[in-house]
């Protein structure tokens, strides 16, 4: 039995929930809208401010538990948002914001950039850390991905893009001999 399933979902003041045929959900708020396919077998129930996620078969209680999580985080999105944290460390690395667009200088030959995608933002407070957010929670993970992708953290210096709070296992580099 899936204990997160079977919690309900209350719908904040100013969030509209549509459930539709098929189980197509909309969520408006004041951060977005957002739309989501959710699976067919699972049963959509809105009462009163509060959403509840019940079983057409017993033995799917994961997806009930994975439907009321992926519903929880667009009513969540639409309201508080969501945002990952990036630091830069290494000489010569930094980024900065020209209007929509992220410029990374990471060691290459040349420069990087990433885009604001829809309702996702990239911001850019200093030269050595980046903000993503937006209201969708994969959106904004797929963004951090992305870019974190561009240059890891390796692991004898530490030099690379790193999520904040991220801690990056050290090695110890080769030994002379003596």
């Amino acid at each position: 039995m899936s204990r997160i399933g079977k919690k309900p979902i209350t719908v904040p003041a100013g969030v509209d929930v549509k459930i539709e045929d098929g189980n197509v959900v909309t969520v408006k708020g004041p951060k977005g809208t957002l739309t989501r396919a959710l699976h067919k077998d699972m049963i959509l129930k809105q009462d009163a401010g509060v959403i509840t996620v019940e079983l057409k078969n017993e033995n799917q209680d994961n997806l009930q538990g994975l439907t009321r999580t992926l519903l929880n985080n667009m009513v969540v999105g639409v309201t508080e948002g969501f945002k990952k944290e990036l630091e830069v460390n290494g000489v010569g690395y930094r980024v900065q914001k020209q209007g929509n667009k992220l410029i990374m200088n990471m060691g290459f030959s040349h420069t990087v950039e990433f885009e604001d995608r829809g309702d996702t933002i990239i911001e850019a407070p200093s030269q050595t850390s980046i903000i993503i957010s937006g209201p969708d929670k994969e959106a904004v993970g797929q963004l951090a991905a992305e870019i974190r992708k561009v240059r890891p953290p390796e692991p004898y210096k530490g030099k690379g893009i790193k999520y904040a709070g991220e801690r990056i296992i050290r090695k110890e580099g080769k030994m002379g001999k003596k």
